[in-house]
């Protein structure tokens, strides 16, 4: 019999963080939230009978992305009424289900557009704790051994007027969330232990310009955002990204101070995760007329015109983020275009219809890409500066869903199941 001698500075990194990065994935879109996974192997195609690990059906509706930490799984799912929350924990290994939490009961659930969830924030995990949140429905930490709910917080006001979507993310002992509703419009930080207040910044954009009519032109959706905050650091600062209604933010995340904003006023219900590189950031700005930005950082204060790199206006996504891989930005809109597009100089390499509606974003492993359909359907490309296929698959039910990876499987929230997927080579 082979001994494994594991060294003591393996022993001590194993201790403080838990199971190997490959293995977490801990938020939306992954360890950096960039969408990339540092798997290889991933199967490239599959089907309901082929590659599947194994299938476990999720009561009611919602649109949550599967994270990953250790052995566990966590998701959420709500009646379709938004009455009941509930977040889900399943065995990694096996797909069981291993605690169905019902969090809170909704007696009055603000309005959901029927393409939304009440349970579409995804969780975020590190070792011991679960971070749950459904807006302003309400926002709980749980034990992710007891399974004891440590702390809940329902008094975080906000009119999401269709629906939460915004997921958390963790900085050093801050759970930061944006709210961006009809109503209000903010960024708040939680401490992560207690769920207290530490800080919370309004949107510093005026939403109150009157029309002709002496109405705000920023009404309902013009003041509504999705998305989810990505930190970074830029000449050794550190920034924290958030996209609103109408505008771009930078945080200081300890204190929540405004580091600058570049305002885009007819774009609206900004959806995905920026990303950076090159010292820009790269992100879609939202609904109407939608473009791909890429503004340079190390600037403060309100920018403008001189801090864009460059724009693309055609093929841009309004729901899935982007991907950044090497000197390239990978893209599919949601009416199924995909697009190749470099990142310095914002320029188009290539651009091909692949069908269908997509609101999941891609995720990039081993050199591919893959893209996921509200129809079920994935498509695997490769990573390159040519279109090329890899494989298309095809499964039961949709995806609203993003994908998680860990070790060599995928894991896939349809529309009604979580499947984990592999190589039959890797089981």
């Amino acid at each position: 019999m082979t001994r494994i001698i594991l060294s003591p500075i393996l022993l001590l990194a194993i201790t403080l963080f838990g199971a190997p990065t490959d293995e977490n994935w801990p938020q939306f879109r992954g360890p950096h939230g960039d969408g990339h996974a540092e798997a290889r192997g991933l199967p490239l195609t599959w089907a309901e009978n082929r590659n599947v690990v194994w299938k476990t059906a999720i009561h009611d509706r919602g649109w949550s992305s599967p994270v990953i930490y250790g052995e566990q799984i966590w998701l959420t799912t709500a009646t379709p009424d938004g009455k009941r929350l509930f977040a889900i924990c399943l065995d990694r290994a096996s797909g069981r289900i291993v605690r169905d939490l019902k969090l809170f009961d909704v007696d009055h659930p603000q309005y959901a557009h029927p393409f939304n969830s009440y349970a579409s924030p995804t969780p975020v995990l590190e070792a011991n704790r679960a971070y749950i949140t459904f807006g302003s429905a309400g926002t709980a930490c749980i034990n992710t051994s007891s399974f004891q709910v440590l702390w809940q917080r329902r008094d975080i006001e906000c009119n999401h007027f269709r629906g939460a979507g915004s997921s958390p993310i963790i900085y050093r002992d801050l759970l930061v969330m944006d709210f961006d509703g009809s109503d209000h419009q903010f960024v708040i930080a939680l401490d992560k232990r207690t769920g207290r207040t530490i800080w919370r910044t309004e949107r510093s954009i005026n939403f109150n310009d009157l029309d002709e009519h002496g109405k705000p032109k920023a009404d309902g959706d013009f003041r509504k955002a999705f998305s989810t905050p990505q930190v970074t650091t830029v000449n050794g600062q550190t920034e924290m990204l958030s996209l609103g209604s109408q505008a771009a933010y930078s945080y200081d995340p300890l204190n929540g101070r405004e580091l600058w904003r570049i305002e885009e006023r007819a774009q609206f219900s900004a959806s995905t995760r920026p990303v950076v590189g090159f010292g820009m950031v790269f992100f879609p700005t939202g609904f109407q007329t939608g473009q791909l930005l890429a503004v340079r950082l190390g600037s403060r204060g309100l920018l403008g015109d001189p801090n864009i790199a460059w724009r693309v206006a055609k093929g841009v996504p309004n729901k899935p983020s982007i991907l950044l891989v090497d000197d390239l930005i990978f893209m599919v809109n949601d009416t199924g275009i995909a697009s190749c597009i470099e990142a310095k100089m914002g320029t188009t390499v290539w651009q091909k219809r692949i069908g269908g509606e997509y609101s999941a974003s891609p995720i990039y492993a081993g050199g591919n890409i893959w893209f996921f359909s509200e129809d079920g359907k994935s498509i695997a490309i490769k990573a390159a500066r040519s279109f090329e296929p890899q494989g298309e698959s095809q499964l039961d039910d949709g995806f609203m869903a993003s994908p998680a990876v860990s070790g060599r499987a995928v894991y896939l929230r349809t529309k009604t199941h979580l499947y984990r997927v592999e190589s039959a080579e890797h089981k």
